[in-house]
């Protein structure tokens, strides 16, 4: 596949696309516009649960809701991953309170304008192409579970290792082959309009399979309540 390049990453000011998704969390579909006009939104828009990253992501995401339900904030995952394989995933290695929709096809990805990476030898193109000399020379720090700071590809295999993730034809269905989809969060106000976001397309790729800073997301979230 050829990368798919993406005119506008969503920005604080822009209007959020409507979407209708499968529910991961409970039965029937999940959509925007069952937020707006009722309460702000932190939408996280994740790789599928292949992604080690993603998967710590998901859940450190969902350990903020307390505190967001506090400023009358909800909350809502997308993965990747195909809606029955995410329901098994979860079925395993629940986690409380998380609302979640799959988006196997990554079309709210491609709205909220987060492009596709593709991996290249030595050709940089950031946020299109990246050599694989840029990645290597990337680090991964998660002090407790990676021995020391580590290139993605090499921290991502142990980590997979420690969860003992089984890949299944489903993820394998989803994952790039030679492509990554970048991801983000995306905060929104009661009339789905940006007001804060964090992605893995800023600062010439500093942040990818990096975890959001809670304190700035609440410190958003403070104002979006008011």
């Amino acid at each position: 596949m050829s990368a798919c390049r993406v005119e506008h990453l969503l920005q604080p000011g822009d209007q959020a696309p409507n979407f209708v998704l499968d529910a991961i969390s409970r039965e029937g579909k999940i959509a925007l516009d069952d937020f707006r006009g009722h309460s702000p939104l932190l939408i996280g828009l994740f790789r599928g649960l292949h992604c080690p990253f993603c998967r710590r992501h998901v859940a450190a995401m969902a350990q903020l809701n307390p505190a967001l339900h506090e400023k009358g904030i909800e909350s809502l995952v997308v993965v990747n991953t195909p809606v029955e394989r995410a329901r098994l995933y979860f079925r395993y290695k629940p986690i409380a309170n998380l609302l979640a929709a799959s988006d196997p096809e990554r079309a709210l990805h491609r709205a909220f304008g987060l492009p596709v990476l593709e991996f290249t030898h030595n050709e940089t193109d950031w946020p299109y192409k990246v050599g694989m000399d840029v990645v290597m020379a990337m680090r991964i720090e998660r002090p407790g579970e990676l021995p020391e700071p580590m290139a993605p590809p090499k921290a991502g295999d142990l980590l997979n290792e420690k969860d003992q993730y089984q890949m299944t034809e489903a993820d394998r269905q989803v994952s790039l082959t030679g492509h990554m989809q970048l991801v983000g969060h995306f905060l929104l106000d009661r009339e789905g309009v940006v007001r804060w976001s964090f992605t893995e397309v800023e600062d010439e790729g500093r942040y990818v399979c990096q975890a959001l800073n809670p304190e700035e997301l609440l410190s958003a979230a403070s104002q979006v309540a008011h």
